[in-house]
């Protein structure tokens, strides 16, 4: 069964009955990238002069067509537009301030979530080829390529968005993107407190956690607001700090004057030029940062961020995929171990209770909000176990009839243990932020 015939099976129509001007689009497209040429590339020209000149040239191209209709004309015009100078019909998508992510499962079925929920759009693509060149445009930004030899890549759009495309033959329905939109505003502590990510004195607490110069790790799982939460954590560092920023893909948005951003390089089609996050960790530590803020550690990076936290470079920040602040240690353990070396467990774990002093963990709660769901301070080795002690936790007062989570995060009257770093430096921790609510001790102990 063909690709045709699977999605005429779910209902969707064939291309050139979804859209009677393919042949067209596509013909006035040629057209006007032959017309055009090199301008559609020249960096010297304004996009809006760029734009205006590619409207005209298409309108002109539509007047020599018989039998269209006005508001057909207009509605060509964009799309062939959008075609040539943008993502297609995804360009709408990604202009729009409301979606986070876009989902293209093939050229009929375009998806996208808003406010952590997903909702189905109209948006189609003309036939699987048109899908292809959009697809094409977007990792060739990056000086990617993708094709049957190399049927799937990671890129980003030049607005820092990031995404994943894969072709046949690994994906048996047609070509899929998964878009993860990068955020045009970056949001502080207070935008966290406002959405409800975080209480006003967690917000208190973490910010002179970040000017102590805490060591902290950020959980969570896929789509938690992990790098959301980071971003905001970054605004407390000092001006006066030098920072280095190690990325996958760049997301991290800082605006101290001191930053010095590096970002990892893929293999490239002949499997060479890779140029791995722990590559870039190891010559951080010859650029003399004050702090280094790894925007994830998936791999053998892990140990080497370990022993930079251990060396001199307190108050270094990174985040890490897990399910809660236990899991995030034992993924910790797992990752150094993929380093190479044989070390016992229990030398690990030492490290990683030397090194790390805060936890803090976000879930995607039912509704879709991204909430952080516990603060927890990480102590010192027990026998073989590493200690941690829940100084704040999220608790579900009800749930409203939309299925809206209303929850609060509170403290549990657990004081933390690393008040020394915050009196060497200087700053006061209100021993208040502590005192847990009567409601929340009475509801623990039930």
């Amino acid at each position: 069964m063909d690709l045709q015939e699977r999605l005429a099976g779910r209902g969707v129509v064939d291309d050139a009955a979804a859209d009677p001007f393919v042949e067209v689009k596509n013909r006035i497209h040629l057209a006007v990238v032959g017309d055009l040429g090199p301008q559609l590339f020249n960096a010297d020209t304004r996009p809006a002069a760029l734009r205006e000149r590619v409207l005209a040239d298409i309108r002109g191209h539509l007047e020599q067509e018989s039998g269209l209709a006005r508001t057909d004309r207009e509605r060509l015009t964009g799309e062939i537009a959008d075609d040539i100078l943008g993502h297609g019909p995804l360009e709408r998508l990604l202009a729009d301030d409301s979606v986070t992510e876009i989902m293209v499962n093939g050229p009929y079925d375009i998806w996208v979530e808003r406010k952590g929920r997903l909702h189905e759009t109209d948006a189609r693509f003309s036939d699987e080829s048109h899908l292809r060149r959009i697809i094409n445009k977007m990792v060739a930004v990056v000086g990617r390529r993708i094709d049957e030899s190399s049927p799937m890549v990671d890129a980003r759009l030049p607005d820092g968005s990031r995404v994943n495309a894969i072709i046949p033959p690994l994906s048996l329905i047609g070509p899929l993107v998964t878009i993860r939109k990068f955020s045009k505003q970056r949001l502080d502590p207070g935008d966290l407190v406002r959405i409800g990510t975080l209480s006003a004195e967690t917000v208190e607490f973490i910010e002179r956690c970040v000017e102590a110069e805490l060591n902290i790790l950020i959980s969570g799982g896929t789509g938690s607001g992990k790098t959301t939460l980071l971003n905001a954590l970054s605004t407390a560092v000092p001006e006066s700090e030098r920072i280095v920023t190690i990325e996958d893909a760049a997301e991290l948005r800082l605006n101290q004057r001191h930053v010095l951003r590096l970002e990892a390089r893929p293999k490239n089609i002949e499997g060479q030029g890779e140029i791995s996050i722990r590559e870039l960790l190891r010559n951080s530590l010859r650029m003399r940062p004050d702090r280094i803020i790894v925007g994830e550690v998936r791999g053998a990076e892990t140990l080497d961020m370990l022993q930079a936290m251990n060396t001199g470079h307190d108050g270094s920040m990174s985040t890490i995929h897990a399910n809660s602040p236990r899991d995030a240690l034992a993924r910790i353990e797992t990752m150094v171990l993929m380093a190479g070396y044989d070390l016992p467990v229990k030398a690990i774990r030492q490290q990683v209770a030397s090194a790390l002093d805060l936890i803090i963990h976000l879930e995607r709660l039912q509704d879709g909000s991204r909430r952080v769901t516990a603060i927890t301070e990480v102590g010192r080795m027990e026998s073989d176990v590493i200690t941690l002690s829940e100084l704040f936790r999220f608790t579900i007062d009800h749930f409203e009839a939309d299925r809206t989570v209303v929850g609060s995060l509170n403290a549990t009257g657990l004081r933390p243990t690393f008040v020394d770093k915050f009196e060497r430096h200087g700053i006061t921790l209100p021993m208040q932020l502590f005192v847990a609510r009567p409601d929340f001790l009475r509801g623990a102990q039930a």
